[in-house]
Order: C-alpha cells, then sequence, then structure tokens
C-alpha cells in the first residue's frame, strides 16, 4: 500500500489539531477508548460537539493553554492509502521542528484562519515549503464558518496566497486551495452543503488522489551503504551484500556502478529484499545489493551509476537551520553526517541568516536558536554530494555537536 508523508503548519489557533483529529475521526481511525475520552472531556469543557483536537493534543499542559506545543508523528489509512502526517507547532520559536517535519515530507497542508488571511506565519510556513522542495501544498482556508462561508473571503485569501508564489523558486510544486471548517468537518472528508460555489475536492480527496510513485525520482541514483552483510553459515559462506536504501532514481542488475570515494568500479550482480532476487529497484527501495567483484565498500560508502557520479567537496556552501542553544559562530567544529558517512567539519563563515518573509539575506555573523542562513563548511576530507534541488537525499545533512552528541543544526548543500 502506497504511504503519504503529510507536514502540517499552522498557526496558534487556525484549527490544525482538530483538522487533524477530525481526518482520523472521519477515516474511523480512533480507538473506541481515545473517542469516548475526547465524548468525556467535550461534556466536562461544556461544548455540544466533539472537541477532535483532543486526539492529537496528548500533553495536560497543552490542553490547559489549548495549544500545541510537542511535535508527533501520527498514523492513519484508508482502503486506498497509508498516511503519516508530521504534526509540528506552527509558532515562530518552532522553526527547527517545521523543518524536521517537512524535510522528509512529500505533501504538505498549510492551515489559514479564514478571519486573520494570510499573516506572517503563512509566509514562513510556505518559505520551509518552498526551501524543502515539498511539491504538493494544499492550502486548508479554515474557519470559514466563522466568516459565513463567503466565497468573496475565500477568493481574497487565495489571490493573497498566489502572491507568494512569485516569489518561490520552485516551479514544480502544486498548490491546491480548499475552504474548511475543520470542526464541523466540512470539505474535510464529506463536501459541504454550506459552501456550493466550491467545487473541488475534499481535504481527504485530493490526498488519495496524490500519486506517491514518483515522488522520490530525481535526476540520479545514490544509493548509501548502511551496513555489510556478510552471514556467517556454510549455506552463504561466499555472500557478501551491501544493504541500503535507494534514491533519486532506479538501479537495476547490469549497471555499472562506482564505489565512492574510493573510485572503484563494478557491476550490479544482484538485487535482493530478503530471499527475493529483483532485476530493478526504485527510488524509496530498502535493499541488498551485491556486486560481481570483490572489493572494499564499507559503511558510509555510496554506490552511484558511473555516469552519473557527483561532484567532491571539500568546502560545502548551504543553507542551515540551526537548532541549537548555543548560537553558531565561524571557527567551531562539529561532526558533518552525510548519509552514513560522518567527518569533522569546521564552519568557515556564515554569510547570513534569511529572512522568511521571501525579502532576501540579512548580514549576520552568527546563527541564533531557529534561525535559516547561508553558511560556508570546510570538511577534514572530501564528500560526494547534490545539490538538494537535484537530490533532496544525498543534498543534506546533519550537523552534530562533538562534546553533546546532539543534532545542532540541518543543513541543505546549494
Amino acid at each position: 500500500m502506497e504511504v503519504l508523508k503529510i507536514a502540517t503548519a499552522g498557526s496558534v489557533d487556525d484549527g490544525k489539531s482538530t483538522l487533524i483529529g477530525r481526518l482520523l475521526y472521519d477515516t474511523q481511525s480512533l480507538t473506541s477508548d481515545k473517542l469516548e475520552a475526547i465524548e468525556k472531556n467535550s461534556r466536562r469543557k461544556g461544548l455540544d460537539y466533539l472537541d477532535f483536537s483532543l486526539a492529537t493534543d496528548g500533553l495536560v499542559a497543552e490542553r490547559e493553554q489549548g495549544i500545541t506545543i510537542d511535535v508527533a508523528h501520527i498514523y492513519f489509512s484508508t482502503r486506498k492509502k497509508s498516511y503519516i502526517i508530521a504534526d509540528t507547532p506552527g509558532h515562530v520559536e518552532y522553526t527547527r521542528n517545521m523543518v524536521t517535519g517537512a524535510s522528509t515530507s512529500q505533501a504538505s497542508i498549510i492551515l489559514i484562519d479564514a478571519r486573520k488571511g494570510v499573516i506572517e506565519q503563512t509566509f514562513r510556513h510556505f518559505f520551509i515549503n518552498n526551501l524543502l522542495r515539498v511539491k504538493q501544498i494544499v492550502v486548508a482556508v479554515n474557519k470559514m464558518d466563522l466568516v459565513n462561508y463567503s466565497e468573496e473571503v475565500f477568493n481574497d485569501i487565495v489571490v493573497d496566497f498566489q502572491k507568494l508564489l512569485s516569489k518561490s523558486d520552485f516551479n514544480d510544486q502544486q498548490i491546491t486551495f480548499i475552504p474548511v471548517s475543520a470542526l464541523w468537518g466540512e470539505n474535510i472528508a464529506e463536501r459541504s452543503i454550506a459552501m456550493p460555489w466550491y467545487q473541488g475536492n475534499t481535504i481527504l480527496e485530493h490526498l488519495e488522489g496524490i500519486k506517491v510513485d514518483g515522488f522520490q525520482e530525481e535526476e540520479s541514483a545514490r544509493f548509501a551503504v548502511q551496513t555489510v552483510i556478510r552471514p556467517k553459515t556454510e549455506e552463504f559462506h561466499d555472500f557478501r551484500g551491501y544493504a541500503g536504501k535507494i534514491s533519486g532514481s532506479s538501479l537495476k542488475v547490469g549497471d555499472e556502478i562506482t564505489v565512492l570515494p574510493s573510485l572503484t568500479k563494478s557491476v550490479i550482480q544482484n538485487i535482493q529484499v530478503f530471499k527475493e532476487s529483483f532485476e530493478e529497484a526504485s527510488a524509496g527501495s530498502s535493499v541488498t545489493i551485491s556486486l560481481a567483484d570483490d572489493i572494499n565498500v564499507a559503511r558510509g560508502d555510496i554506490l552511484v551509476k558511473s555516469s552519473e557520479v557527483p561532484e567532491s567537496h571539500k568546502v560545502v556552501n548551504a543553507t542551515l537551520c540551526w537548532m541549537d542553544k548555543t548560537e553558531l559562530l565561524p571557527g567551531k567544529k562539529y561532526i558533518l553526517q552525510h548519509n552514513t558517512n560522518g567527518v569533522l567539519a569546521k564552519i568557515d563563515r556564515v554569510e547570513g541568516y534569511m529572512n522568511t518573509n521571501f525579502s532576501g539575506l540579512t548580514d549576520a555573523s552568527s546563527l541564533k536558536l531557529n534561525e535559516i542562513g547561508k553558511v560556508a563548511i570546510k570538511l577534514s576530507k572530501p564528500i560526494f554530494a547534490d545539490d538538494f534541488k537535484k537530490n533532496r537525499d544525498n543534498g543534506r545533512f546533519i550537523l552534530i555537536d562533538t562534546q553533546s552528541n546532539t543534532t545542532a543544526g540541518v543543513g541543505f548543500i546549494g
């Protein structure tokens, strides 16, 4: 079954938790005890409706304040597809969480309060989705019931949002605008009779129609070796396989490959998933690859087609989202983790931080928590990487603090 990963973004009180809860309810994905708890807490709060925001707000502190501050992955499915929602808070101080949630997503839902329209946080949410090359974006104009289901209000928001598109440098994005009332379940899974002027799909219908196949297909195939498989049995005494996940495009038996960084060459002899062999495997597949030659391949190496060798980088120029409370300064050293390969890195310079309203770069000599900036990083040894715009998996990395071993930042090459 296809799996669609979705990031969500919305400002405080835009109704994001309610929308997710409604999706879970309408797809019968809430357990009976969870539904019973929602009914009980809704009655306790004196509500004459079910408060579906309680389906995702798991912390007592969150419920008392009426806001979501945690990040969670929420799972649900229909007969057609399985879904993973990265539920991230929309507050400006949680930019790092939004970046984390969107970095592996194939689609995104950006909520807008119909009463407030496009605001500063909308710019930030779209900026992050644009930066991370999320192709499918649903703009859910929520709380339409509070503006009398006005078509004019909805159209004005569409016009305001489309002004952002002229600032985007990502032409492959597909933007879909849907007027909804998450509270009453209108245009979530069922069409709203209160908005007959809207003839498009509901949110669930739109998500069901997104084709997952092809999302991971990019220009060049990359295979980062996770582990070397050498069974210690008589039956497979001479077997040597390399396990990992394919990104970019497909690999097939007979492809001539180059091992990076050694630049040794061989030919793919076999592609396996468990005990089954395949002639070809597509991007996104986790497989074991065997080569025709007994060459030295280790964890951290990358297998690529010999005609598609990426550039070698001793200095990385990247966009970096800073996630550490200690600010990023030139001269500081970190471990740069690129795929399964970790190298010692030093911050060469900080060019400035990016304004998430698309107004450009502001000069700065450091990056603070949740800021997104442009940096240059010197490496102790070269890595073979792609521009993030060409290959999401081989174009990103994380910086690890050498003292605390925590993730200090996430970067996107190019």
